[in-house]
């Protein structure tokens, strides 16, 4: 599943975590200022915030560009020497190439938020006293969001066909390894279906469920100092009272209340999604042997694999439901809580509609960054399925035992094969 694509991919990614992290505390202990060396100082102390797309190439952002290339040449080239493989510029240069647009992804949503703060006051000003904002004021205003939005979809369109063709070559080179050695692959059950729709699903669930972590570090890094220095606007928590940092500290417990009550009701999602598709596969294969073999794919027979295609399929929606119970109810009860805990704030009349939407906005970007597992469960779940199936590939090849499901088939498939 990695290695076709990546080289040595446990120590491929250890040391891609372990360089991002270097290149992230070195970037926050002062390499941002490094810059200045070369005429891209970052921005002064407490000066406001650039407004719209000019910030996208301000000196502070040029210098990230600069830095970030020059930390990705190390590594594409420590790798391109000491381990080459053939798809590594796709696995290394395209997934950083990913990372980077999911990170300006993330900025434009910075670039919102500080849109929101002037736009909101400017706004309450005009509704509050009349004919003291002018309509050419709020067009400007609107037309800043507007530039903005259009380089959201530029970005988006770029960065969705890039990972596109990312996901087919994935998929081609776990296909062409799995191909190699299909000799040793072809008696396991359903293997023409591992190998033709597995892969595809895995690349694809593969890369979503990346993206989506990467952004939501990406999110963390950006928005928690912007949440940080918005937590001074905050009065008091209810029934917490007054603590410093008390947006940060709100999101994050909020987010593992969340994630722990997820994760507990749908531990057993991922077997169960395991086994659906065994069933199916099982269901399949005697219909395509009755399309060639008369003596195949009986009613009685059919009438039996299907039986275990509904049973199985049935218990998966029950557990499903309670899963559902709790990920709507937390869904609903999210929806509101940046809103609650603002309430004494908002009531001490301590902060304007400009804060109030940037605190509101930047604790949701947290909060949904923090809640990486609730979102994405549904996804990982499909995922292990996937990679349950595609283990038993891993087990052969690599000489080991098969899954305990896949052990069972072959035990009882050589039992059939013997009684005929």
């Amino acid at each position: 599943m990695f290695v076709s694509f990546f080289p040595k991919p446990k120590l491929f990614f250890l040391s891609a975590a372990a360089w991002t992290l270097f290149g992230v505390l070195l970037w926050f202990a002062g390499g941002r200022d490094f810059g200045a060396i070369i005429g891209l100082p970052p921005a002064a102390a407490g000066s406001p915030p650039i407004l719209g797309i000019p910030v996208f190439w301000s000196a502070p952002f040029l210098w990230f560009y600069v830095y970030f290339v020059f930390l990705l040449s190390i590594f594409y080239l420590f790798w391109r020497f000491y381990a080459p493989h053939p798809w590594q510029n796709w696995s290394i240069l395209v997934s950083a190439l990913i990372l980077f647009f999911t990170y300006i992804n993330v900025e434009i949503y910075v670039a919102i938020n500080n849109w929101r703060g002037p736009f909101f006051d400017l706004f309450q000003k005009a509704i509050t006293t009349p004919n003291s904002v002018t309509a050419a004021e709020l067009y400007s205003l609107f037309w800043i969001y507007a530039l903005i939005g259009m380089m959201f979809v530029s970005v988006y369109v770029v960065m969705r066909f890039i990972v596109s063709h990312y996901i087919f070559r994935w998929r081609t080179a776990m296909n062409d390894f799995y191909v190699t050695n299909w000799p040793k692959l072809r008696h396991i059950e359903g293997a023409s279906q591992r190998v033709q729709e597995d892969t595809m699903r895995f690349s694809t669930t593969m890369e979503a469920l990346g993206v989506a972590f990467a952004d939501s570090i990406l999110t963390l890094i950006a928005f928690l100092p912007v949440l940080a220095g918005l937590s001074q606007h905050i009065t008091a928590l209810p029934l917490v009272g007054s603590i410093p940092y008390s947006l940060v500290v709100a999101a994050l417990a909020w987010s593992i209340f969340g994630t722990v009550l997820l994760a507990v009701a749908g531990i057993k999602l991922p077997g169960m999604e395991f086994r659906n598709q065994r069933v199916e596969a099982a269901y399949r294969k005697e219909l395509v042997y009755g399309e060639d073999d008369p003596n195949r794919a009986t009613p009685p027979t059919l009438g039996e694999l299907f039986q275990n295609v509904r049973r199985t399929y049935f218990r998966y929606y029950f557990h499903y439901a309670y899963f559902n119970v709790f990920r709507a109810g937390f869904g609903q009860a999210d929806a509101i809580f940046s809103a609650v805990i603002l309430i004494p704030t908002i009531a001490a009349g301590r902060i304007t509609m400009g804060i109030w939407q940037q605190i509101s906005t930047a604790f949701g970007q947290v909060s949904s960054s923090f809640q990486y597992l609730v979102t994405a469960w549904p996804t990982i779940v499909e995922l292990i399925s996937i990679y349950k199936r595609l283990q038993a590939f891993e087990a052969t090849l690599h000489g080991e035992p098969l899954p305990e499901l896949d052990r069972r088939y072959m035990e009882k498939h050589a039992q059939d094969q013997g009684a005929s």
